[in-house]
C-alpha cells in the first residue's frame, strides 16, 4: 500500500479538525464554511452546481443548505423551474464574512507557517497531479 494515501488521508482529518477550531467562534463547521464560501466566490448557485463542484453528494449538500439557511447564513429563491433551487448569501452571512474570512486567513497562515512561498506552489502542483 502507498503511504501517499495513508498521508494525505491523515492530514485531511488534522486539517477539517483545526479549521473546526477556528471556525467555532463563528458557529460554523468546516462542511458549512465551503459551501458558503463556494456560494460567496460564484455569487449565487443553484444546489446542482455546488455538489458538482464540491464533488460531494447531493443529499449532503442539501442538507447542509438547509442547515445554513436555519442559522440565517443563506437564502433560497426558486430557479427556472419548480425543481431548481438558487442559493445566495444572506445579508448576514455578507456582513459577517469578512471577520470569518480572517478566522479563516488566520487558520491557512498558522498551517502554512512552515512552507516556503515555493514549497506551497510545489505542492499545489503535486496535488494536482493526482487523478
Amino acid at each position: 500500500m502507498n503511504p501517499l494515501f495513508h498521508e494525505l488521508f491523515q492530514k485531511t482529518r488534522f486539517l477539517t479538525n483545526e479549521i473546526n477550531q477556528y471556525l467555532k467562534k463563528h458557529d460554523l463547521y468546516a462542511s458549512q464554511w465551503t459551501v458558503l464560501y463556494c456560494i460567496q466566490k460564484h455569487k449565487q448557485m443553484s444546489l446542482t452546481q455546488i455538489w458538482k463542484y464540491l464533488n460531494v453528494e447531493a443529499p449532503t449538500i442539501t442538507r447542509t443548505v438547509y442547515r445554513l439557511v436555519e442559522l440565517g447564513w443563506i437564502d433560497i429563491h426558486p430557479g427556472k423551474d419548480r425543481r431548481e433551487k438558487i442559493v445566495q448569501l444572506s445579508e448576514k452571512a455578507l456582513q459577517d464574512f469578512p471577520k470569518i474570512k480572517a478566522s479563516i486567513l488566520e487558520f491557512e497562515d498558522r498551517i502554512a507557517s512552515n512552507l516556503t512561498s515555493e514549497e506551497e506552489t510545489l505542492l499545489i502542483d503535486l496535488l494536482q497531479k493526482i487523478k
